[in-house]
């Protein structure tokens, strides 16, 4: 029941102390608190103890300061928030909406929070303040939808159970009810086929290794990497299993893959007059063949799918699954009368269960919207900010949709994002007459980079925000770093007028490094489909570094912090590439060989600042992109195995037909200490020594092998830190008076 503390816990319903009830200051929850414990035979509620065990997990200290109520929702999430000093009572409609109350105490109260990375909560106080006065909020859409189809690979397809939880909490502590889970459907598959002519041994061949995985589920590709051990299949099952059970205990919504007809080679080999259409080809890999959906031998390959997935993880209401995906072809197949047939597999699996479609290119196909019942349809839009003209109710004819954005492709560790289109486009089509949106989608294709547009883009969905970023920027600066700081606002507020204020003018993210791009002097991106040009000014942006390294030295010790200093520090190195290496080329171009060495050097040495500087931030050690693929490893053999899938997918991405071919070498490039001294560094140093000898020769530069270059590195097992080292204030001051960015009056020694 109840501690001294007031914590509470109950098998049905988290329930006030009643003595709490006499002291409280707030009637309207304090009487509602009085009917729970009187009536609460009558009303089960639901159980607070997978949000108490959260709490427990994530401020062990000050947990049992909270106590947790449970609201009937009435088929709208919301949550209140009152109490006294060191008890402080969250009331809200499910587990996880009970956390989102927790995560808005923290902001509004106490101006602490927990963000994606880093946090500021060891500034807590010993006893928790109570609010001024009763906050209450509710859900503005039902559907929170999170998670893009590709970011188990780009975000890292190895986490273990602990890292997954702590996952899983921000999503709640941040509003999140549906979340898309694509872990152990490889397992769905290979029981799913052994039914159907496959033994163990083809079904693991055709299926990719884990970091890959999300591409062949989106029909564009399998094998690469493979074959996954028994082992492997078995260790993500299990880790699935907690996921699926973890969001049920938190009231929030595993969304699941479903099945549209992906089989096999040789499927129609197999089974004689069976319908099967070859994909051709996506980016240089060889598709995986779609079964005619009208076929009747899809019913039943639907049906034994949707069977081992329910005995797996149980029963969901909402699948995702998209015809067609980028290219894919409809052959002689009605595209209508493939949809009604696959959503018909699919209710007749799971009765009155959506469709989750991803909004995205030409998907999803007008003929499949029209074929089907909009009721039983949600498109999670990826391009809602990238673009000017969009009115979704003519696009999809009405079917609901979620407001969704991509903000970072391939996982980038590029800073910033559309925020202004966010903020003055959502509320206008949730609130125009006719409206079909349903929600907001947070799927930037690797999550953990970019913790400002995590807190803002959720915040969409719970309250009414400014029309500008910088008001709210503000306030985050605050609760960012747990406590006012007028260096900490001056930084955001730069922050929130360049890399946060970017248009809708056909792209969603910004501009990344060419420092990592495969060299050229002309090279202008480092990945094929990223913007060419700065989309913002880096002059300006470089401001937000010079403030804050002035902040007090009291919020320099929050992981937040450290965390922002680094990546703005190192944002500030890239955009500087940016206008070194035109000077370059136009040495190289007038033969200057004293000035080609002088900036090439300073070139490397900026490589060089960048490695050291990222080496000071966990989340920014190649050793930690690594370390969970290892450690989940049975053997050195496997652990080659799953190194060099990490390894290749952000660099080559796959084989030299898709890296050179297709486009996607280095689409997922990324700066990390040991990736940028590694590969990038040695990289341009190769290329710059090349056209040296050219120009002292007289000769063309001889041409590099970039594929064989990296694919050397993807396949090598050097040890690389997973523990940081250095101080990243002393480092980011050096590397701005390196660049020179920063007046002479701002902070030049550490204060401490």
């Amino acid at each position: 029941m109840l501690s001294p503390s007031g914590a509470s816990r109950s098998p049905e319903v988290g329930i006030v102390n009643p003595s709490l009830v006499h002291r409280h200051r707030y009637g309207r929850l304090a009487v509602f608190a009085a009917l729970c414990l009187a009536v609460g035979s009558a009303w089960a509620g639901f159980d607070t103890t997978p949000a108490r065990h959260a709490l427990q997990r994530l401020l062990p200290r000050h947990q049992a300061q909270f106590t947790l109520v449970a609201l009937e929702g009435q088929g709208v999430d919301r949550f209140e928030i009152s109490g006294t000093p060191g008890h402080v009572v969250v009331a809200g409609t499910s587990p996880a909406t009970l956390l989102t109350g927790v995560e808005t105490y923290l902001e509004q109260v106490t101006h602490t929070s927990f963000g994606w990375p880093g946090d500021s909560v060891d500034r807590l106080p010993a006893t928790l303040p109570a609010p001024p006065s009763p906050i209450g909020r509710t859900s503005k859409v039902p559907d929170r939808f999170a998670l893009n189809d590709v970011d188990d690979g780009y975000s890292d397809a190895y986490l273990d159970w602990p890292s997954w939880e702590h996952k899983l909490d921000l999503l709640a502590l941040h509003g999140i009810n549906e979340v898309f889970i694509p872990i152990g459907t490889e397992e769905v598959y290979r029981r799913t086929f052994r039914e159907f002519g496959y033994d163990d041994a083809q079904i693991r061949a055709w299926i990719p290794a884990a970091g890959h995985q999300p591409w062949w589920l989106l029909q564009n590709m399998s094998a690469f990497g493979g074959p996954m051990s028994t082992v492997q299949f078995a260790r993500r099952t299990e880790l699935a299993k907690k996921i699926v059970a973890r969001l049920r205990e938190l009231g929030m919504t595993a969304v699941m893959p479903g099945y549209f007809g992906t089989v096999p080679a040789g499927f129609a080999e197999r089974h004689a007059g069976v319908h099967v259409v070859p994909q051709g080809e996506w980016v240089g890999f060889t598709r995986p063949d779609w079964l005619d959906p009208r076929d009747p031998m899809y019913g039943r390959v639907a049906a034994a799918f949707y069977r081992h997935q329910r005995e797996l993880f149980g029963d969901s209401t909402l699948y995702k699954m998209d015809l067609l995906h980028e290219g894919g072809r409809a052959g002689d197949v009605p595209v209508d009368l493939a949809a009604q047939h696959v959503m018909q597999a699919l209710q007749a699996a799971h009765p009155d269960a959506r469709w989750v479609i991803l909004g995205w290119q030409h998907n999803p196909p007008m003929a499949v919207i029209d074929a089907v019942d909009h009721r039983r349809l949600l498109i999670v839009d990826g391009l809602s900010d990238r673009y000017e003209g969009l009115d979704r109710e003519r696009d999809w004819h009405g079917a609901p949709y979620a407001f969704g954005a991509i903000s970072n492709f391939g996982g980038h560790t590029t800073l910033g994002a559309n925020t202004g289109v966010w903020l003055s486009r959502f509320p206008a089509w949730r609130d125009k007459q006719g409206s079909a949106l349903h929600g907001i989608a947070y799927m930037p294709e690797g999550t953990g980079t970019d913790p400002a547009a995590f807190a803002l883009f959720t915040a969409l969905a719970w309250q009414a925000l400014p029309t500008e970023p910088a008001p709210w920027f503000a306030d985050y600066a605050t609760y960012r770093y747990g406590g006012a700081d007028a260096h900490a606002s001056a930084a955001w507020r730069v922050l929130a007028t360049t890399a946060y204020a970017m248009p809708s003018n056909d792209w969603s993210e910004p501009q990344d490094s060419l420092f990592n791009a495969r060299p050229d002097l002309a090279v202008r991106t480092a990945a094929h489909w990223s913007p060419e040009t700065m989309r913002y000014d880096a002059g300006h942006f470089d401001q937000a570094v010079c403030e804050l390294l002035q902040v007090a030295p009291a919020l320099r010790e929050t992981s937040a912090y450290r965390y922002d200093l680094v990546d703005v520090t190192r944002q500030a190195l890239a955009n500087q590439a940016r206008v070194l290496l035109p000077r370059i080329g136009a040495a190289y171009g007038a033969k200057d060989i004293p000035t080609f060495r002088v900036l090439t050097g300073q070139w490397m040495d900026d490589m060089a600042m960048l490695d050291r500087l990222l080496a000071t931030e966990p989340h920014f050690l190649l050793g930690h992109w690594l370390s969970n693929a290892r450690h989940a490893a049975g053997n050195d053999a496997e652990a080659a195995q799953l190194e060099y899938d990490q390894r290749s997918l952000i660099t080559s991405w796959g084989d030299r037909s898709g890296a050179d071919r297709g486009g996607l070498h280095d689409y997922a490039n990324r700066e990390l200490s040991g990736l940028v001294s590694g590969l990038y560094a040695p990289r341009w140093q190769r290329y710059f020594d090349s056209l040296a000898k050219a120009m002292a020769d007289g000769t063309p530069p001889a041409p590099i092998d970039w594929f064989a270059m990296e694919q050397a590195w993807a396949h090598a097992r050097d040890a690389q830190r997973t523990t940081p080292q250095g101080d990243a204030w002393q480092l980011a001051n050096e590397a701005t008076q390196r660049i020179r960015i920063c007046p002479a009056t701002a902070a030049t020694v550490d204060p401490r």
